[in-house]
């Protein structure tokens, strides 16, 4: 029977379990120009014992910032400090894929350069606040994006992609799930256009199916995967429509031969099964579990087939060693909650791994 801890071959890409590191946010991007730094390294070099690692969002281009101190994969600068967080996995025996996250609507002008303000798919502003070296400030309305505009959103997912290989990534995730730029296009209330890139189920997914071709493109798709999260009402999201729009998306990006598709479900195990059985490739499923963590309960979910990886939040923050753990029954750190879930702005050094 297929557990959890068989090696699995991820497009050509050698896990050692089935166990995903899923991504999280961390602010922790303390270099210069927003660069990670060696806390960055030890800390992801901790975590090297996951099959996979997806990284913390990054940031394909400047106005694609939306907390305070999250990493960019833009510049030089950012691909040679990067060489030096994936270098420390690889030495771990680990592997590491680079989520590039886009935030949209989500942030605010004081974390941009240049008078920049933040994008959108139309200007309609999302309700809530945003962290910023100022304390928390109101979300703002954000500049709707022309045609050019998107294309040239695109053309920089790709730039980004191509750094994170340059870089040692040995993939790139993107991050099309929880109320970012590529969520915001297949959603109601964020996209509200009546071009080709809105409207319609066709033009809602367009964005999302556009930069994963270019990213396929420009680094193969044997080394994409893709994260999607229907029904998350995360940053002010409206869906009406899951049943349809998911689907039709995951029947678009399925002939792309993209390495894996990461689905964050939201408690409707029906949509997860329908996704599950049109994709043709590896899935990997973040499970609806709140309030509490993924946890080993979910294993079960490789063992009956629901899914090929199983990915894991808050309990990899507070247990480095998760996959030993797991295999072993436990004993697990419990997570503390504002640590898992970013807002870092101390510098403090992570649980130690401990002995199972």
């Amino acid at each position: 029977m297929t557990n959890a801890f068989d090696a699995y071959d991820l497009a050509g890409t050698k896990l050692a379990n089935r166990i995903v590191m899923a991504p999280m946010t961390r602010s922790r991007a303390h270099g210069p120009g927003n660069t990670p730094t060696d806390l960055n390294a030890t800390y992801y070099a901790q975590r090297a014992t996951a099959g996979l690692i997806v990284s913390e969002g990054i940031q394909p281009s400047v106005v694609g910032q939306g907390y305070t101190d999250t990493p960019g994969l833009h510049s030089q600068e950012q691909v040679t400090a990067w060489r030096k967080v994936t270098g420390a996995v690889h030495a771990e025996g680990g592997v590491i894929f680079a989520q590039l996250m886009h935030s949209g609507r989500i942030g605010h002008p004081s974390l941009l350069p240049d008078d920049l303000i933040p994008v959108a798919p139309s200007a309609v502003r999302a309700a809530g606040q945003v962290h910023t070296y100022d304390g928390m400030q109101d979300l703002v309305t954000p500049h709707e994006l022309t045609e050019a505009e998107i294309a040239g959103t695109i053309a920089d997912f790709a730039s980004a992609a191509r750094n994170a290989i340059a870089a040692g990534f040995d993939g790139v995730e993107i991050h099309g799930a929880n109320g970012y730029l590529v969520h915001q296009f297949l959603s109601d209330n964020a996209n509200q256009r009546t071009d080709g890139w809105g409207g319609s189920t066709e033009g809602r997914i367009r964005f999302a199916v556009e930069v994963a071709t270019a990213i396929a493109e420009a680094i193969g798709a044997d080394r994409l995967g893709i994260r999607l999260s229907p029904d998350n009402p995360y940053n002010d999201i409206t869906e009406t429509a899951t049943g349809e729009i998911y689907p039709a998306l995951v029947s678009r990006l399925a002939p792309l031969g993209l390495a894996y598709l990461h689905l964050v479900e939201s408690g409707d195990r029906e949509l997860t099964r329908r996704l599950r059985a049109q994709w043709p490739g590896t899935f990997i499923l973040n499970p609806a579990t709140l309030p509490r963590y993924t946890g080993p309960e979910e294993l079960a979910l490789i063992e009956d087939g629901t899914t090929d990886l199983l990915s894991f939040g808050g309990l990899f923050i507070a247990n480095p060693d998760l996959p030993a753990r797991l295999a072993a029954g436990g004993p697990y750190n419990t997570p503390d909650y504002g640590k898992a879930f970013g807002g870092d702005h101390t510098g403090y050094i992570d649980y130690p791994a401990l002995s199972a």
